[in-house]
């Protein structure tokens, strides 16, 4: 009973992102092989605003921790675990691995509680400030595109985003532990990491797929910024997925460009972590030797 309460995170998370793979299988094959090799985009400058597309999140952490801590570039794939982390099992468990790491590092980093929960918060902030601004602009671009539903819905997602920010900015010197100077400067790098994100998802997208309006771009985009940030959330990108299937709807093309894309986020997180893995295990033999 002790284990399972210790697991039941993951379990959780675990049983959450199979049946999201489901749906997201059913999707891709629905048309059986064929239907999935006209899903895989075959412009290669779509794979490279992908790659840039992923390691955005872990770069600008990176770049906050970097001047933060003066973490070495060993520190990037203790980031990179942390994005995995997040997406595959629950929102934020990357942020409790992290924490963890930075606590084996006591040596170079005195006391790392404060400031993971500092940049933790501002990512939240900046996330919700930069999907309501996402909004604005993709509403007078998409606004024929939506339906009345899909528009209640949006709006009422809009106003729980801006409540969320709402304690920690009234509260903010009981909540915040960092200087203002370098809560702000890090709030800035958030903004410009999500920005960037979502530039560099909207040019993968076109050029996968360049006959759709760029209306429907940005509402996919401010749509994904909006599943973002939900906490307590295993596998975002499949969650996004299978909720741009269902506001897409009869687009074949459309939803299974969004399937592909989640399932390519999963394929990285399992290269990688793979890869970490190997990696592990071939230094715990060299240890042994």
């Amino acid at each position: 009973m002790e284990t399972l309460k210790r697991r039941w995170p993951m379990v959780i998370g675990a049983i959450i992102t199979v049946a999201m793979i489901a749906g997201l299988g059913r999707e891709l094959l629905g048309s059986g092989l064929a239907g999935l090799s006209r899903a895989v985009p075959h412009n290669p400058l779509f794979y490279i605003a992908f790659a840039l597309l992923y390691m955005s999140s872990p770069a600008g952490d990176y770049i906050i921790f970097r001047r933060l801590w003066g973490i070495p570039l060993s520190g990037f794939a203790a980031l990179l675990k942390k994005r995995i982390a997040n997406d595959v099992v629950l929102g934020y468990s990357g942020e409790a691995y992290f924490y963890a790491w930075a606590r084996q590092n006591a040596k170079m980093v005195a006391a790392p509680f404060g400031a993971v929960k500092d940049v933790s918060i501002l990512s939240a902030i900046a996330g919700n400030t930069v999907t309501l601004a996402m909004i604005a602009v993709a509403l007078p671009w998409g606004l024929h595109l939506l339906t009345a539903p899909q528009l209640s819905t949006l709006e009422t997602s809009a106003a729980i985003t801006f409540a969320m920010s709402l304690p920690f900015l009234i509260f903010s010197k009981r909540v915040f532990s960092l200087p203002r100077g370098k809560l702000w400067w890090i709030f800035g790098v958030h903004c410009l990491r999500l920005i960037s994100g979502s530039v560099f998802i909207a040019f993968a997208w076109h050029y996968a797929l360049p006959t759709v309006s760029i209306g429907m771009w940005l509402i996919l985009a401010a749509a994904r910024l909006l599943v973002s940030r939900l906490p307590l959330v295993p596998n975002k990108d499949l969650l996004f997925a299978n909720f741009a299937i269902l506001l897409i709807g009869s687009d074949a093309a459309l939803s299974d460009l969004m399937a592909m894309t989640a399932a390519l986020v999963l394929l990285v997180h399992v290269a990688l972590i793979g890869s970490f893995s190997l990696h592990g295990l071939l230094r715990t033999k060299n240890d042994a030797a």
